[in-house]
């Protein structure tokens, strides 16, 4: 997967989290967090948007 496609497909799954706490229903927002900082802080995504940052500051 490049660096692209995993950023992509990270924001998607913030998204769809967002989105859960965004419902009107009774929700565990202790738990939307947790997720939501699982996804931004996974290990890969990290390094994938720091090359991208260097490719974006070496144009």
């Amino acid at each position: 997967m490049t660096d692209q496609q995993l950023a992509l497909q990270a924001i998607s799954e913030a998204q769809l989290i967002l989105e859960e706490y965004l419902q009107p229903c009774h929700k565990d927002n202790a738990c939307i967090l947790e997720k939501l900082v699982e996804v931004l802080e996974c290990p890969a995504l990290i390094v994938a948007v720091g090359r991208l940052q260097q490719q974006g500051s070496c144009s």
